[in-house]
């Protein structure tokens, strides 16, 4: 309470210690106001701080001034003549307007001997970054938060305007594939000269206003002798208890040659390679968001549950990542990546299940450890072919292989069952793809493109379940024996084509139509066998009890496609038709299926854009979705030690329909974001699992099902800056109701969340800045006449300071108080690490000390749910560490 005493006292003088304020308008010689306008004051007296306003769309500007300081205030616009005074402040406010001229000879005569701060110009803004910086930042992550309008997140996310990043650029070239945390996390701050936001980037210039882009790019300008040169840095650092970290990044820039590498090695817990990152190399999240069955099959793969797992007991991570990209021509670009990891992971996690909605309900305890060893390397080569505005022609390559190995133990005890049982698996996967796109503009009015892609996937897993008990008696044909050893091995091939042609044709600068045609092709097998190996060498195989699947699957989909797109005012409309015919064949060992289907689904989207800085969206789809291969195989197979699982060969498609509302305000000016984004979802035709519970053992399948189910969620954030101050309040609330299919009773459950945050953070420049959140979220579980309900308490604080020129202190802290009420369970726990890092200005050598995990806390405390469990999950996490580091800055 003291430390927040203090911090308050400290923020209230900072606050009213501040100064005075010249403000004022900006207009042309015929009194309409220059938007953009900016208006810099440059201080008489040495190391004292510029200071830059830029001027709304009324040509309004404000600027907080110190008091009794002489200032060279100066406003420039481009193509007008910059207009210079002298100003000296009092202790009151001042209003100074300006009248700026014409400048007819603007390409001739070049006589300023600064750049503004920023500049704004339609959908790009440019941020100049020495004019926000002190020079003691490290990396880019630590220049982007001193930047206007810019957010980045501890792992290393970008949002602007309150708009994520999508993809990074280095001198207009894609830094590796675009990642955003391996630029912000990885490049030097002094290499960095410009920043540059591109919204409603498009990779292909000629498209930019024809196809409809919600990405948002960022593009690193580095200063000019950084541009052909060798720079980066390298980490070493060890600690009690035998940790260690080494951290190379090196990069070499030149016009026509780009070499990147990344190196990680470190036992202390830090993941070079996430889930996030997992599906920024798959494309991207709003590229695959475009295809729901691809992202939801890339998400619940083996490889993927791996990444997502951020809490371990111990872990040790080997990491290398190299891209290179030569500049064969001036239109032909070759570049490429090759990333590998080699990870040795132990997890261990308590749960305590609560099985609900049945006769008799009852509570599991349940213990799981874990030692992984996961390996893999992504490689990718591009070449892009770009002769000339009017063609462009990109080919990449993509490969993964991974090979994942792990020995568990499981732990289980309920009234029905109490059992130990040990799992071993092993898991080798190898995926292609090839995707080629080709765009041309015809002719004036019409421009084409072509995209077409190939994908190769086979996956190899091995499980066995080693257990003296038997388990799930009455499913699976069990031998005795002394030891029960349950073997599983599956084989799973997919060949994917898909092809789309469409012409973009401009009928006015109002009105165009699209036409589409495509086809996706996809051959898929699965196989698997189970069976029991006995310890006298025979093997029991259960294909006796239907067990075991031998499955093909081919599947085509040949759409036809308009879009018509046409302009009112500041509105722009799209409603698009798809005419999409399905036929699909299936095979199971001597009995096949067929069937095929014809689709109409509608689409619209609507954009008013009330000017660059406010906007509304919508959309709206109406989306089917086929099964995947093993939702289709139609024998018996074990899908955990306590759970077997049967396909159902007869499925047809998922439809639903999806909507999406979101409107963001931003002002440069008043330093002022909001954000409201609302998605609602109505599934017509769903995929139901249905679930036959015998105590903690279960056997599934599943069942078209036809009773409308929805899903809606509202969410809003609005921030502004006041001094040196940004103030942050954001909500979230999501309702979900489902139906579960359960020992032959349906039910309809209904989920509701709600969660609040506020934060503030501060941008001094010479002061400790501190960012504190706090965060309410409550939690409503209704199923079977049961209601659960969860509460969580959050508070974060995260203190830098830059002091004494040469030191840089970071400490931050988290409160976490979590309560299941319905079990009457409570925890609280908190987290604190800090560091200090010292390096002489014009040194290359730098220090650093630091700890994670201050108070040595255990692990983390968390709920979940499903149709008939509700978990709550202690995660144990690392110990303390304490690291002694030394970095050298080439």
């Amino acid at each position: 309470m003291r430390f927040l005493y203090f911090i308050c006292v400290f923020i209230s003088i900072s606050i009213y210690s501040q100064d005075i304020y010249l403000t004022g308008k900006v207009s042309d010689s015929i009194k309409n106001p220059l938007e953009y306008a900016n208006v810099l004051a440059i201080p008489q007296i040495q190391n004292a701080e510029v200071k830059f306003a830029i001027t709304n769309k009324n040509g309004f500007y404000e600027l907080a001034l110190d008091k009794h300081q002489t200032y060279k205030i100066t406003v420039s616009y481009l193509g007008y003549k910059p207009q210079t005074i002298t100003l000296t402040t009092t202790d009151q406010n001042i209003t100074k307007n300006f009248i700026l001229l014409e400048n007819p000879d603007q390409l001739d005569e070049v006589t300023l001997n600064y750049t503004p701060p920023i500049s704004v110009k339609k959908d790009t803004i440019t941020y100049k970054v020495d004019a926000f910086t002190s020079g003691e930042e490290r990396k880019l992550r630590e220049v982007l938060k001193k930047l206007p309008g810019v957010e980045v997140d501890r792992e290393g996310n970008v949002k602007v305007q309150g708009k994520k990043v999508t993809k990074v650029l280095v001198e207009d070239k894609t830094f590796f594939t675009g990642n955003s945390k391996l630029a912000v996390n990885n490049i030097p701050a002094d290499a960095v000269d410009k920043v540059e936001v591109l919204d409603n980037y498009s990779e292909v210039a000629m498209l930019k206003g024809l196809e409809d882009s919600d990405d948002m790019a960022m593009n690193i300008k580095l200063r000019e002798d950084k541009k052909k040169f060798v720079f980066g840095d390298v980490e070493a650092g060890g600690g009690i208890k035998k940790r260690y970290v080494i951290h190379p990044n090196l990069f070499y820039y030149s016009p026509k040659t780009n070499v990147n590498f990344i190196g990680d090695l470190n036992n202390i817990g830090i993941k070079s390679f996430t889930f996030r990152d997992y599906l920024e190399f798959e494309g991207g999240i709003s590229k695959l968001l475009r295809d729901a069955s691809g992202y939801f099959s890339l998400i619940k793969d083996d490889f993927a549950q791996y990444l997502n797992n951020q809490d371990f007991r111990e872990n040790t991570n080997q990491f290398g990542a190299l891209n290179i990209r030569q500049s064969m021509s001036n239109s032909t670009d070759i570049s490429g990546y090759i990333i590998a990891s080699n990870s040795k992971t132990q997890t261990e996690t308590n749960t305590l299940n609560s099985y609900q909605n049945i006769s008799t309900p009852f509570l599991e305890e349940r213990m799981v450890t874990n030692s992984l060893d996961n390996f893999f390397t992504i490689g990718k080569i591009t070449l892009e072919y770009n002769p000339s505005y009017e063609e462009d022609l990109t080919y990449n390559t993509f490969l993964k292989t991974t090979n994942s190995a792990n020995n568990g133990l499981i732990n289980t005890v309920s009234p029905n069952q109490d059992n130990r049982i040990q799992t071993i698996s092993d898991i080798i996967s190898f995926n292609l793809k090839q995707n080629i796109s080709y765009s041309r503009k015809l002719s004036k009015d019409h421009t084409a493109t072509l995209e077409a892609s190939y994908n190769f996937q086979n996956d190899t897993p091995i499980t066995e379940w080693l257990t003296n008990r038997q388990i799930l008696q009455g499913l699976i044909p069990l031998e005795d024996d002394t030891m029960f050893n349950i073997l599983q091995i599956k084989r799973s091939k997919s060949h994917d084509i898909n092809a789309v042609v469409k012409d973009y044709w401009v009928l006015n600068n109002f009105n165009h139509l699209y036409t589409s045609f495509g086809v996706n092709a996809s051959f898929n097998s699965f196989y698997n066998l189970d069976g029991q190996q006995l310890s006298n060498g025979s093997f029991n195989n259960f294909n006796t009890a239907n067990f075991g699947n031998d499955f093909r699957y081919r599947f085509f989909n040949t759409f036809l496609g308009l879009e018509y797109k046409f302009q009112i005012g500041i509105a722009t409309f799209k409603p698009m038709l798809y005419y999409q015919f399905y036929n699909w064949h299936t095979k199971q060992f001597d009995e096949q299926y067929s069937n095929d289907k014809g689709l109409l689904l509608p689409k619209f989207t609507a954009k008013v854009e009330f000017n660059n800085s406010e906007k509304l969206n919508f959309k709206y789809n109406l989306n089917a979705r086929f099964p995947a291969i093993n939702q289709l195989a139609n024998n018996f197979i074990l899908s955990n030690f306590n759970s077997v699982f049967r396909g159902n060969q007869q499925l047809e498609n998922q439809l639903y329909h999806t909507a999406s509302l979101s409107y963001y305000k931003f002002s440069l000016f008043r330093q002022f974001n909001l954000n409201l984004n609302t998605t609602f979802n109505k599934r017509l035709e769903t995929i139901k699992t249905t679930t036959e519970l015998n105590g903690i053992e279960s056997f599934n399948t599943t069942v078209m099902f036809d009773q409308p189910e929805h899903n809606c969620n509202v969410s809003g954030t609005i921030s502004k800056k006041v001094n040196k101050i940004r103030y942050r309040l954001g909500s979230d609330f999501s309702y979900n109701d489902f139906y579960q299919l359960l020992n032959d009773d349906t039910q309809l459950n209904i989920s509701k969340s709600v969660s609040g945050t506020f934060g503030i953070e501060t941008h001094f420049k010479n002061y400790p800045n501190l960012e504190i959140n706090y965060t309410k979220n409550l939690n409503r579980y209704n199923a079977n006449n049961t209601i659960n309900t969860f509460e969580n308490d959050r508070f974060e604080a995260i203190l830098e300071y830059d002091f004494l020129k040469n030191f840089i202190f970071k400490a931050d802290y988290k409160f976490d108080n979590y309560q299941n009420k319905s079990l009457n369970i409570k925890n609280r726990f908190d987290v604190a690490n800090a560091s200090l890092f010292y390096q002489k200005e014009d040194n290359p050598w730098g220090f650093e000390v630091s700890a994670t995990n201050i108070f040595d806390i255990k692990f983390k405390q968390q709920n979940s749910f499903n149709s008939f469990i509700v978990s709550d999950t202690r995660t144990f996490v690392l110990p303390r560490i304490v690291m002694f580091k030394l970095s050298y800055k080439l």
